[in-house]
């Protein structure tokens, strides 16, 4: 019980220092409205436009908002050594680390839901799979806020977090069929899109949204869920390598 305690207080504690902040909360909500607005005007094929690309909205949502989030706060608080109190509370380092990222996952899954909102004012959303969008939505928060992980316990600098964090973000962008199918990808681009996490993630979000999936729904759980864990593994051996051995 008194994990869990400990779990519920580090929740709170980050969600009040910084996820409830007026900037972050702006940046839940004018970052997606400005993608979606982007893309909405420059697609100029009409309301029919808005169902193919809001998965690559909200996918973009997620990923920005939970990376830039956590990479920016523990690298902020590895800098003031705060961090490094942190890892002295009486829990399992993994459980720690489930307190310290649930916050950005629940903030991700909020970002998620902006642009579904706006686009309700525009189209009927009433063909969503809403069985194959929650866990989607979930699962990209979450290897979205395990990658910011990965990138925190990596550098020192939140500049460094940055830019390391566009090294993965970008190529996403472009990479994921978010916004275009991978099949219109040069030959040589293909196999990298297929070793980005949100390919598959985004890949749920178009069959549960216009039914526009290139894999089965079971193939890309599975394989986001092992990027989940992957990352979240390889991040735990980087901090005890770092901070606790």
């Amino acid at each position: 019980m008194k994990r869990w305690i400990a779990f519920w207080n580090i929740l709170i504690k980050d969600f009040r220092t910084y996820y409830l902040k007026p900037p972050n909360i702006s940046w839940g909500l004018m970052f997606p409205l400005a993608w979606t607005g982007m893309f909405f005007i420059k697609s100029g094929k009409g309301l029919e436009s808005v169902s193919s690309i809001l998965p690559g909205v909200i996918a973009l949502s997620i990923l920005f908002g939970t990376t830039s989030l956590l990479s920016v706060t523990v690298t902020f608080e590895k800098k003031n050594r705060s961090f490094e109190r942190l890892l002295l509370a009486p829990i399992p380092l993994e459980l720690l680390m489930l307190a310290k990222t649930s916050g950005a996952i629940v903030f991700g899954v909020g970002n998620a839901f902006v642009p579904v909102l706006m686009a309700t004012f525009i189209v009927n959303l009433d063909h969503i799979n809403w069985l194959v969008f929650v866990p989607a939505v979930v699962l990209i928060s979450m290897v979205s806020t395990f990658l910011g992980l990965f990138i925190a316990v990596a550098v020192s600098e939140v500049f460094e977090a940055q830019t390391f964090s566009n090294f993965f973000r970008f190529p996403m962008i472009f990479l994921c069929g978010l916004f275009f199918p991978i099949s219109a990808l040069p030959v040589f681009l293909k196999p990298f899109a297929y070793i980005l996490p949100l390919t598959y993630g985004a890949d749920m979000l178009h069959g549960a949204i216009h039914k526009g999936n290139i894999m089965s729904f079971p193939i890309d759980l599975a394989i986001l869920t092992a990027f989940c864990v992957v990352l979240f593994m390889v991040s735990l051996h980087n901090i005890r390598r770092r901070w606790i051995a």
